[in-house]
């Protein structure tokens, strides 16, 4: 429901200070012939561990995501399933997409409804990002093979227009209505992606590879995956917490809060499809703040949009029930990264002057422990993949190891080709050229 969202109103976007040094201390470093900057830390992404819980549940403090609610339990079942997803994948015994339909939701094993009803028995990752040095939780993403099954599809409101005609007034209307849909085909869904607010905006550009590490690892295994994904983009919240087009609407119909509705989504569906109405719902009936916000997301939330859609993601008229924020949809095998992903084996560490390509490159140990960086690399003529020595340190991996890679190449604006001018000749010339006489 409420997630798939990259940055919350509530965090504040902190920005390093420039520092710009005297030019004599340059020429004393130049002297001794090092940097006086400090080398840059190495951050890679990793599988989540239990020993994250403490970090998550103070990110999911920050922010209203269903796939990250604030609440330790969950977090938890999620952490253990997320590993247990990682090692099926090492071991070849993950799930396929497409066969995931025709099995039975699974339940929780306190006797409650949990997270397997609504996501059946799909692979859930949890993808956590950390510094070499401290190795401790910066930010987290995650990536749902399958969202829904047909015994508790994906719910959400269809936008449609109705056109009114009157005849003796010879004149019309034309209204946007919400009408609850169902939807059982379960795409994979992407969301809870949330990043320190003292990391935001660093040149390492750290929250788009929390984003693009999941479509690196979609690419590397498909068969996992569906041909839909789903990212379910947070709407307009309040910075107490609240939603507008929630308390002008859902809360008509079902009795709790906004967030109480949207922790309850994590055990069931049921209370949303048997107490909201089935009928269309004329949103120029809502109030004119409330009407506004539906299909739109906050400002903080706008750059993750256009990531998304520079990607291929659009908004096909789908909104959420709870805050009305934009579902957008996008075909796996068209997402320009997916393309740009490939397995390869690891080379021999190679020189940083010799790593051009922009990538990410990543491990699945056998053990499940997964490590991705995003750094240059260098594919030689053998097709290998070839780093740094301390990127491989980082990676855990050694040459010869099986790993993948995304060409991040692909995510550059293309620049238009520029055109030449015509040389100028060096005299005026009046009237038009003359034509040469041909020669017989």
């Amino acid at each position: 429901m409420i997630v798939a969202t990259e940055t919350h109103p509530l965090a504040v976007n902190h920005k390093s200070d420039i520092i710009h040094l005297e030019s004599e201390l340059l020429c004393l470093c130049d002297l001794c012939g090092q940097s006086p900057f400090p080398e840059p830390p190495l951050f890679y992404i990793r599988r989540a561990v239990i020993e994250d819980l403490s970090t998550l549940l103070k990110l999911a403090k920050m922010v209203h995501f269903i796939n990250l609610p604030a609440d330790r339990d969950i977090i938890s079942q999620k952490v253990i399933r997320s590993r247990n997803s990682f090692n099926a994948v090492a071991e070849g015994t993950a799930a396929v997409a497409s066969q995931v339909l025709d099995k039975r939701p699974a339940r929780s094993t306190s006797g409650s409804p949990g997270m397997g009803e609504i996501t059946g028995h799909s692979e859930l990752f949890v993808f956590v990002l950390a510094d070499a040095e401290s190795s401790g939780c910066l930010g987290t993403s995650q990536l749902i093979s399958c969202m829904g099954n047909p015994e508790s599809p994906n719910v959400c409101l269809r936008l449609e227009r109705r056109e009114m005609f009157s005849s003796s007034l010879q004149t019309g209307t034309s209204h946007t209505v919400a009408r609850l849909y169902l939807d059982p085909t379960a795409p994979t869904e992407i969301g809870g992606l949330v990043l320190q607010p003292s990391y935001r905006g660093h040149p390492q550009k750290l929250g788009r590879f929390l984003s693009m590490v999941r479509f690196h690892f979609m690419g590397l295994h498909r068969s996992a995956f569906r041909d839909e994904i789903l990212a379910e983009m947070m709407g307009q919240i309040t910075p107490d917490g609240h939603s507008l087009f929630w308390d002008s609407f859902g809360r008509r119909f079902i009795p709790l809060s906004y967030i109480e509705a949207d922790r309850l989504c994590q055990y069931s569906r049921e209370f949303i499809m048997s107490l909201l109405p089935r009928d269309d719902i004329y949103l120029s009936l809502l109030p004119p703040e409330a009407r506004a916000g539906v299909g739109q997301v906050g400002p903080e939330t706008v750059p993750a949009r256009r990531l998304l859609e520079k990607l291929g993601f659009e908004f096909r008229g789908f909104v959420d029930p709870f805050d009305a924020g934009p579902y957008l949809h996008a075909t796996t095998d068209t997402i320009p990264l997916l393309k740009a992903t490939f397995p390869a084996p690891l080379g021999e560490p190679v020189a940083a002057s010799r790593c051009k390509t922009p990538g990410i490159i990543s491990v699945l140990h056998d053990d499940g422990d997964f490590i991705a960086v995003n750094q240059p690399f260098l594919l030689d003529e053998s097709g290998r993949v070839r780093v740094t020595r301390e990127v491989l340190d980082t990676l855990k991996a050694e040459p010869g190891q099986q790993a993948g890679a995304s060409d991040l190449t692909v995510l550059e604006p293309k620049l238009p080709v520029p055109i030449k001018e015509p040389k100028k000749s060096g005299h005026k010339v009046d009237g038009p050229p003359r034509r040469k006489a041909r020669s017989s």
